[in-house]
Formats: C-alpha cells, sequence, structure tokens
C-alpha cells in the first residue's frame, strides 16, 4: 500500500515538462521581463500546484461527482484567465519595462495552476494511477506533492530561461511582434487542446 514513487515521477516529469498553458505562460513571462523579473511568478507558478494537490487528495474529486458544474465552470475560466495572459503576451514587446509594465508577481503565478486544466488532469491521473488502494491519505497526497514540487522546481525555470533566451536574439528586430503573437498563440492552443482535445 504506497505510492509507485518512480512511475509517478517519470510521468510527472513528462506532464510538468512538456508544453502546456503553465510552460507557455513561464516561457512568455520570461521573454518580455528576463529570468529574473520573472522568478517570483516562477515560485507562484510552482507553488500553486499545491493549492490543487492537498484539496484533490482529501476527496475534492468526490465533490466533482456531485457538482460536475463547478469543475466544468472551473474548466472555462481556467480558458479565460491563460487567453487573458495571451492577448497581454501578443500586444507587449521586449524592449525596456516601465512601471506600469512590471512582470506578474508571486500571487499572479499562484492561480496558473489552479485555473490549468492539464494541472488538474495530471494530479488527478498521479492520484488515480499511482497510488495503491489502501494507502493512507497523507502518505499519498505528500507524496505526488514532493514528486511534483520537485519536477516543477527543475523544469519550470528552463522553459523561463528559454524564453529569455529567445528574447534576446529577437527584441528590437522585426521578427519580434511575430515571436510574441505565436507565444499567445500556442498558449491559447495549448489550452484549446486541454480542454477539448483530450490532452494532458
Amino acid at each position: 500500500m504506497s505510492v509507485a514513487v518512480t512511475s509517478f515521477a517519470i510521468f510527472a516529469a513528462s506532464q510538468v515538462g512538456t508544453p502546456g498553458p503553465a510552460n507557455m505562460a513561464l516561457m512568455t513571462t520570461g521573454a518580455r521581463y528576463g529570468f529574473r523579473a520573472a522568478l517570483p511568478f516562477v515560485a507562484g507558478v510552482a507553488l500553486g500546484k499545491q493549492l490543487v494537490i492537498w484539496p484533490v487528495g482529501f476527496g475534492l474529486m468526490e465533490l466533482a461527482e456531485q457538482a460536475p458544474w463547478v469543475f466544468e465552470t472551473l474548466k472555462y475560466a481556467s480558458a479565460a484567465y491563460i487567453i487573458w495572459l495571451a492577448w497581454r503576451v501578443a500586444h507587449a514587446r521586449l524592449g525596456a519595462v516601465d512601471q506600469a509594465q512590471a512582470a506578474p508577481g508571486f500571487a499572479a503565478g499562484l492561480i496558473v495552476h489552479p485555473l490549468n486544466p492539464k494541472a488538474w488532469a495530471m494530479i488527478v491521473g498521479g492520484f488515480t494511477a499511482f497510488v495503491a488502494p489502501g494507502t493512507p491519505v497523507i502518505e499519498a497526497t505528500a507524496t505526488i506533492a514532493a514528486v511534483l514540487l520537485g519536477c516543477q522546481v527543475l523544469l519550470h525555470p528552463l522553459w523561463t530561461l528559454a524564453g529569455e533566451g529567445i528574447a534576446r536574439t529577437i527584441a528590437g528586430t522585426a521578427m519580434e511582434p511575430y515571436l510574441m503573437w505565436t507565444l499567445a498563440a500556442v498558449t491559447v492552443a495549448s489550452v484549446l487542446f486541454v480542454l477539448f482535445g483530450g490532452g494532458t
């Protein structure tokens, strides 16, 4: 009676490391504001998943069966929020940032995963596929939480650094608007794929 930690870690790394709404938000934030300025946002994104893991571990999915409209509403709220982030990115440019265009902070990052359908699917999949029946709730939840946080601490900054690296070569060139619109479009596409394409 335990969690299949190794198998779940492989699954988690594959999910956390691949494109999705959160990673695209991290990449675009890194591209727009630079890695250092984006760090509070990165920290918020990483810790925000814990706001989903613990309630799910302690029975939130039972509520989903009793009130499915709550989670249906959450899906569309998530889409609206992340598409709003994408809209900001599409109209941003990579030049000097003034006070009115400060990087999104910790609080903004904190709500990305609670409003991210990929995160919900990943977490529910973790509990249903990698936790043996009869495992104590606290053990299962703490293990899922620790493995996912470890993957995020390693992989989320890489997406942010990638955004900054791309920006260094593109900022101030004729390609800059196309980069920002492309990042925004991929962010929106990742949301729509998760919502309507059955992706995780």
